[in-house]
């Protein structure tokens, strides 16, 4: 892109400064800012980039793109627009090439499911042979290739970067997770997305949209955005799915598992290790237990029918198609017989989340088997759900274990204490603050009758602490503490 390009494309207010000769990259952090590259300053909710336009033009920015005047004025080019977040991303697409025009893209948005959606459309799309590209909350994945995912869906500058990376490695697919931060901080702004999903809508995020009402409005961003040529598919169950689809242009399907929309489906039977489905008369089966997954596994079918594939075809295709890491992920031992509890590993970290998969392990325990539930609540996000999710817990858990999660820069024996709340006078529960330890101990008071869900970290393999993220892993955790107790029981049976 040429400075006179820039100038078309930006359409500033004002100009000022010299005019460069070439232009570098586009960057949005100061710190990264190398000779000749374009700094963009975007207001951010933890800092304002306008604070550090100086810092961009002493580390050799050629372009400062602003949206108030700077002070003191600086000799670099200074181009001042309306809006430098809306700018951002249509103008990091342009620099890439356009590559999101170069694709189909596919969205999945909601509270709950959006990377097991994700996840089980690129194993889809794979499975009928495509070339296809992933991002989201686990990893970012271009065909065979994993890559380090830090956000559910990354700032403009990066998504285009890893569009373009998906573009050049022959993928003509591409499905993201999209946030509610990101729709409401216009990231995906411009993206054309042939295909939108809503999954469902629970209580979360409140310390960053305030309300529900806003949390919804951020979500409905991207049904509002679509084209006439676009699909939305919706969970007709869910009470937000007619608002985020009620000022849409798409073409709507909306689905259900209560005989109320276009679509209907049906559970069969579920299992620890698959539920069966009928949608509409096409019966199949998936490795994914209980009923919050078919429901992901249904508006996986639906979105690879709209992009015009047969159902019966992606109906074969589902069983090989085992969803995202740390999502109701069994752990288990190379050893043949099972002499210890059975753990299962979820990133459940919201109370519509812990019901789901707590609800659904209830229901598949045996009438001699017993559910032991760990969980905690993140630090530095929103508090209201910490004793919703202690109530949960209780209701479903025959015991109950209360741990650290990430607690941040929150002390996390005052967020156990806020979780604690919620359960009632007379439920017997224990606290533990080492998460480590309240696994091994967990895991070690247990049998082959008891099942343990722990909850709230999933695929995750650190725990941030004072903003440092020291390895931890829960199924490490777990294999570690069942390989403990599998030894112990084999002494014991030999003694």
């Amino acid at each position: 892109m040429t400075y006179s390009e820039l100038i078309a494309f930006s359409k500033p207010i004002t100009v000022q400064g010299g005019k460069p000769e070439q232009l570098g990259k586009l960057c949005l952090d100061s710190r990264k800012v190398e000779q000749n590259d374009i700094f963009i300053a975007v207001r951010g909710t933890q800092t304002d980039g306008h604070k550090f336009v100086v810092q961009a033009a002493e580390n050799g920015a050629a372009v400062i793109i602003v949206e108030e005047d700077i002070s003191p004025s600086i000799e670099e080019a200074v181009l001042k627009v309306e809006d430098t977040r809306e700018l951002l991303s249509p103008l990091a697409q342009r620099m890439a090439g356009n590559p999101a025009k170069k694709l189909t893209n596919i969205a999945i948005t909601g509270t709950n499911g959006k990377t097991t959606v994700a996840t089980l459309v690129w194993q889809i799309l794979t499975e009928l042979g495509e070339s296809a590209a992933l991002l989201g909350t686990i990893s970012k994945r271009i065909n065979d290739r994993v890559l380090e995912s830090r956000l559910t869906t990354a700032d403009p500058v990066e998504l285009a970067s890893d569009m373009k990376l998906a573009v050049d490695e022959g993928c003509s697919y591409l499905v993201m997770e999209v946030s509610s931060h990101a729709l409401h901080q216009k990231r995906v702004a411009g993206i054309p997305f042939e295909v939108a999903a809503f999954t469902n809508l629970s209580l979360d995020h409140l310390d960053y949209h305030s309300s529900m009402s806003n949390y919804a409005d951020a979500k409905k961003i991207l049904f509002d955005s679509l084209p006439s040529t676009s699909w939305a598919i919706v969970n007709a169950d869910d009470e937000y799915a007619d608002y985020m689809v009620k000022d849409t242009k798409a073409k709507v399907i909306n689905f259900s598992f209560e005989g109320k929309a276009q679509i209907n489906a049906e559970i069969l039977k579920t299992m620890p290790d698959q539920t069966v489905i009928d949608v509409e008369g096409v019966k199949f089966f998936t490795p994914l237990a209980g009923k919050f997954n078919a429901y992901n596994v249904v508006e996986s079918l639906l979105i690879g029918t709209s992009l015009g594939y047969d159902g019966k075809l992606i109906a074969d295709s589902i069983p090989a198609c085992k969803g995202a890491e740390g999502r109701l992920e069994k752990v288990t031992l190379q050893s043949g017989t099972r002499n210890y509890p059975l753990v299962f590993v979820d990133y459940a970290h919201t109370p519509d989340a812990l019901e789901n998969v707590a609800s659904t392990l209830s229901e598949l325990k045996q009438e001699n088997q017993k559910l032991l539930i760990l969980f905690g609540c993140g630090g530095d996000r929103d508090r209201s759900k910490r004793p919703e999710m202690a109530k949960i817990a209780e209701k479903f858990g025959d015991e109950v274990i209360v741990t650290s999660d990430n607690p941040r820069t929150e002390d996390p024996a005052k967020i156990i204490e806020d979780i604690k709340t919620g359960f009632s006078s007379s439920f017997d529960y224990k606290s533990v603050v080492s998460r480590k330890e309240a696994i091994h101990t967990a895991i070690s008071s247990g049998d082959r009758n008891t099942i343990i869900l722990i909850a709230g970290k999933g695929h995750e393999t650190y725990q941030e602490i004072n903003g440092i993220r020291n390895h931890f892993d829960d199924r490490e955790e777990a294999r570690e503490a069942l390989t403990q107790l599998n030894n112990r029981t084999k002494n014991g049976e030999a003694n």
